[in-house]
């Protein structure tokens, strides 16, 4: 008896025990799932001039002065570089001699077949001679063309030892030292037109396989992102690099602004290819059993359940959510690993928005 009477006592005991304590009510950060617009295909590149021409000689010489350095501005038809004339003038001298004595050689020419002509009037020659006094004259009026013409010849090849600027741009290259001895068309100075700049990328071949000219592009500054411009490719190569399997695309700049400078590097995306997506920090992502969760607060009674989720790329910071959340959902953004089903929670002023 008296051992039934113990069982009872510690029975009732036991009924009198209180319930466990709910969960404390957390603080949280929390956001509100909102569409953005994101891109998945997103390259880098650099501002390049559309027109980049390299200036050469025409003829070969040593290099006795160059005017411009890389970076100064040029204006149209100013000197770059000039190379030794010596060869050129002595060229000039040759062809002005060999002028006049062609000239010499037609005057005399046009004299015998005078002659000539005059005494067939007179019976006192032959007619054989005045054909051959008329073609001598002929020759020597075609050898005094050719010394006009390799005397124009030689005079431009003169000029050819002063290289000017065929148009206003923006020195980027030199080839060329003073003193150096170059060949004709060897690269003494390449200029870029400022004024015309393109976007140059490098887009993996399977992706600049899904490009056409024309397409639209949208380009930022890697050092500001919020300085913009847009474009539309205007070149895709043909065929990838071999060593790194990409192609690249020029992308004509419409109205950049001034800091899209030559050599600036920039992030382009085309905008096809943007979509409406979910993004979140990745601190808000609570891996269970492989599986992707976000808390869930709800608004009515502040309390927090899990809510299964399909992400884009699980290891991106932010992460895009492609499935699971509707927009205006709140969702737990931080401390994720320390909540429990049901618990309640406070949203704190930081939450966002």
């Amino acid at each position: 008896m008296k051992r039934l009477a113990l069982i009872a006592a510690l029975a009732l005991t036991a009924c009198d025990k209180p319930p466990p304590a709910p969960p404390p009510v957390r603080p949280v950060l929390s956001t509100l799932a909102a569409e953005t617009t994101v891109n998945p295909l997103k390259l880098a590149g650099v501002v390049s001039a559309r027109l980049e021409t390299p200036f050469s000689f025409r003829v070969l010489g040593r290099l006795t002065a160059r005017q411009v350095n890389i970076g100064d501005l040029v204006q149209k038809d100013q000197t770059l570089a000039a190379i030794d004339p010596l060869a050129q003038q002595l060229g000039v001298r040759s062809a002005e001699a060999d002028l006049a004595s062609a000239e010499a050689q037609l005057a005399n020419a046009l004299g015998v077949a005078d002659r000539q002509s005059t005494l067939l009037k007179t019976n006192t020659t032959t007619q054989a001679q005045v054909d051959a006094a008329d073609q001598a004259r002929a020759s020597a009026l075609a050898g005094q063309n050719r010394a006009r013409a390799a005397l124009a010849k030689a005079k431009e090849e003169l000029d050819y030892a002063v290289l000017k600027a065929d148009f206003a741009g923006v020195v980027t290259n030199t080839g060329a030292e003073i003193g150096q001895t170059v060949s004709p068309g060897q690269m003494v100075v390449d200029i870029a037109d400022p004024a015309l700049r393109d976007a140059v990328i490098d887009a993996p071949d399977s992706a600049a396989a899904t490009l056409v000219i024309g397409d639209f592009f949208e380009i930022a500054a890697q050092l500001d992102p919020r300085l913009r411009a847009s474009g539309k490719v205007r070149e895709i190569a043909p065929q990838a690099d071999a060593a790194t399997r990409t192609r690249r695309v020029r992308i004509t700049l419409d109205k950049p602004p001034d800091a899209f400078r030559l050599g600036s590097t920039i992030t382009a995306w085309p905008v096809s290819a943007a979509r409406a997506a979910v993004r979140l920090p990745a601190s808000a992502i609570l891996t269970k059993d492989g599986k992707a969760l976000v808390w869930i607060v709800d608004p009515a009674t502040s309390k927090v359940a899990t809510r299964p989720v399909t992400l884009a790329d699980a290891g991106a910071d932010p992460v895009e959510v492609t499935g699971g959340l509707e927009p205006a959902m709140r969702v737990v953004t931080a401390g994720v690993h320390s909540l429990a089903e049901g618990q309640q929670v406070r949203i704190e002023q930081r939450a966002n928005p």
